[in-house]
């Protein structure tokens, strides 16, 4: 049991250290290679400019189930999820976990508008991904998640050490 926390807190530390995990990145390079075409050389494309715009973004694989052939669905992280990239037949859908809260002046969000929290970027094969204004979103998910993991930092220091209750002697 030892060795598993070990291992554990080690790939933690990678993960807060902008590291990443090696399997999860060797994951993403899988279901790129399987999904090919137009799909795959989006999802690479837009991966490609979430590392450009937060170098410190940390790949991970989620929701791995035999529906999507265990390859999972890739997610980028920053003190909290950024997006997730998921392919579908007809569409890359990017999707921001706090896209609601962020401002989008390009207008890119074009998907799940309706919602309080998220918001995201449906592209079909032939769009051409407004390279600036992306990269400006992606810095501004990571604005948002660092302030907010900031601000519960803060919050939590601030909280005055809760007394213990001792068991009374008889």
């Amino acid at each position: 049991m030892k060795r598993a926390t070990t291992l554990s807190n080690k790939r933690a530390t990678a993960k807060r250290a902008g590291e990443g995990d090696a399997s999860s990145a060797r994951l993403i390079d899988a279901r790129i290679e399987e999904i090919g075409g137009w799909r795959g050389e989006m999802l690479a494309r837009v991966r490609a400019l979430i590392r450009e715009a937060d170098p410190d973004a940390v790949e991970d694989v989620k929701w791995r189930k035999p529906s999507n052939g265990m390859l999972g669905v890739p997610v980028w992280e920053h003190d909290g999820l950024i997006c997730t990239g998921e392919t579908y037949k007809a569409v890359v859908k990017l999707t921001f976990a706090k896209g609601a809260s962020l401002s989008d002046p390009s207008r890119l969000f074009n998907a799940s508008l309706e919602g309080n929290t998220r918001r995201a970027i449906d592209l079909h094969e032939g769009d051409k991904i407004n390279e600036k204004a992306f990269k400006a979103l992606i810095r501004a998910a990571v604005a948002m998640n660092t302030s907010s993991a900031s601000s519960a930092s803060k919050r939590a220091a601030s909280r005055p050490a809760r007394a213990q209750n001792k068991p009374k002697s008889a």
